[in-house]
């Protein structure tokens, strides 16, 4: 992949205690003056991206001032969601607008699908070698 940089997995441990070797992306995310480094969770299984109650909250983002629902489905079906759209910056690549399903939930970690971080980022996934490369991708205009 063009312009690519690799990153390894990262060992985490679940609420029952089990632990497990998953693609965690470093990313720093930016609502108005305010941002939150953290890391992602790379899901190709999911249709959005997803982002916990809290870390909108810690942005600054005020949950009655988005008015557009999203439905989800999977583990949080039950969970209302809100659209939100943050300026993320992914290593030296330039930031790209990701667009969020904002859970009124912190049972999931941040996570990048399809919708859009899949669009903007092209992904390997080296499972035997616990890591995964991205690349960002080049807008193509068509006059």
């Amino acid at each position: 992949m063009n312009n690519s940089k690799r990153f390894p997995f990262v060992e985490r441990t679940n609420a029952l205690g089990l632990s497990n070797v998953l693609p965690f992306l470093p990313v720093v995310l930016t609502y108005g003056t305010k941002e939150v480094e953290l890391t992602a969770l790379l899901d190709t299984g999911s249709s959005v991206n997803i982002m916990p109650y809290d870390v909108g909250g810690a942005l600054g983002a005020v949950w009655e001032a988005q008015t557009v629902p999203i439905l989800l489905s999977g583990n949080l079906a039950s969970t209302e969601a809100r659209g939100l759209v943050v300026p993320a910056k992914i290593a030296d690549y330039e930031p790209v607008l990701l667009s969020f399903a904002w859970t009124k939930s912190n049972d999931t970690p941040v996570v990048f699908g399809h919708t859009n971080f899949f669009e903007e980022f092209d992904v390997s996934f080296y499972r035997a070698d616990l890591a995964f490369e991205i690349s960002q991708r080049t807008k193509q205009f068509i006059i």
